[in-house]
């Protein structure tokens, strides 16, 4: 019995000294919580590989991002005429007036054409545009056509096997919604940047001629212009154009031209070589509850209008100042810049319905809108 016992003392003790020493060097061996300066750490279980975390925008950041292009831009510097005087030189030192202008922005391919769209801005004056993509190819690009008002411009590369992003509804975005934005800021590479949606139809700021921005938190800074805003499908609701800065960086304002108006764009430039919209002659304003007061309007939603040019085709439909425009070819309006979205999309010379609200009685209209006139003064 003595031997016995002496025998499993042994035994125990051999297996203390085997667990203490596995305890040590081999914790996970004993599936033991790993300890850091005698900190207990929990480890999650490690997720298949490919698996994509909960939550996670990687799928759309994946689906986009490879059509999403830095575009780099050299502009011919004009030479100042006084840059030989020997006083100008005197005063201001030599400088290098005819050293190239170089500037950066970003482009998203939406056709296996090549076609490009980006800012008016980022292309305007320049003398040669190198577009480089996602996989480090380069090419030449071609400007097919500027819009100016909406600060579009639409390039073209010859390249095979291109990536083309989809293009989704921004008539569907909700404030709210998650996003991303894609491009090449400051120049140091393709970045992919996330937010939401935090307004839908900014106007009035003084940056084009047709504003109907999507307001975004998702970081853009200087050379994010032309860039990608996506859902979360990957799909493009608009093209980055300008932040709110005081600084010259991201301050969690971004502004985004929608993809409907981009798309109106690249259509009439590839088509036509230019942009062709409506025009019908009518000046007009948000509507707020003193013009509903006034004007003796309940419960409607629209843009009140405040002004009719005369022998306009809006005069000739027979619409009058005070109506609340609601409608324009079936599609709702609900603010300004809508409306000055829908009145420009209208073709000219093909009629088209307006559905308007005058003192509480619903009226349809037909209007044959001309070609909108090349002066910024008349939005309408």
């Amino acid at each position: 019995m003595k031997r016995h016992w002496l025998l499993f003392s042994q035994f125990v003790t051999v297996a203390v000294a085997v667990w203490f020493v596995l305890a040590t060097l081999k914790p996970e061996w004993l599936n033991r919580t790993p300890r850091i300066a005698g900190v207990s750490l929990q480890e999650a279980a490690p997720l298949p590989l490919g698996a994509v975390m909960p939550g996670s925008l990687s799928p759309a950041a994946k689906r986009a991002a490879p059509a999403v292009v830095s575009i780099a831009t050299t502009q011919t510097a004009t030479k100042n005429p006084s840059s030989n005087d020997p006083w100008f030189r005197f005063f201001y030192g030599d400088r290098d007036d005819d050293a190239p202008q170089a500037g950066l922005g970003s482009g998203v391919i939406v056709s296996p054409e090549g076609y490009i769209l980006t800012n008016n801005h980022v292309v305007e004056g320049a003398d040669e545009i190198e577009v480089t993509l996602s996989d480090s190819r380069r090419a030449r690009a071609t400007v097919i056509g500027t819009d100016p008002e909406t600060d579009l411009a639409v390039l073209r590369i010859q390249l095979d096997r291109l990536p083309v992003i989809t293009l989704g509804n921004s008539d569907a975005a909700q404030v709210g919604d998650k996003v991303l934005a894609i491009g090449n800021p400051f120049g140091v590479g393709q970045t992919v940047t996330s937010g939401i949606v935090s307004a839908l139809g900014r106007n009035q700021l003084g940056i084009n001629t047709f504003e109907n921005f999507i307001q975004t938190d998702a970081a853009i800074n200087p050379g994010n212009s032309g860039g990608a805003l996506v859902d979360v499908n990957g799909s493009l609701l608009g093209i980055n154009t300008a932040i709110y800065s005081r600084s010259g960086g991201n301050m969690g304002i971004g502004f985004a031209i929608p993809v409907s108006t981009a798309r109106q764009v690249l259509e009439g430039i590839v088509r036509d070589g230019q942009v062709t919209r409506g025009w019908v002659g009518v000046e007009p304003n948000e509507l707020t509850p003193e013009l509903a007061e006034t004007f003796g309007l309940k419960d409607v939603e629209g843009v009140i209008i405040t002004g009719v040019l005369q022998n306009a085709p809006a005069a000739k439909a027979g619409l009058r100042p005070g109506d609340v425009l609601v409608r324009v070819a079936g599609e709702p309006v609900r603010h300004v810049g809508e409306l000055l979205t829908r009145i420009a999309a209208l073709t000219p010379g093909v009629s088209a319905k307006i559905e308007v609200m005058r003192r509480n009685q619903a009226l349809t209209l037909e209007v044959t809108p001309t070609q909108r006139p090349k002066t910024k003064a008349v939005q309408l």
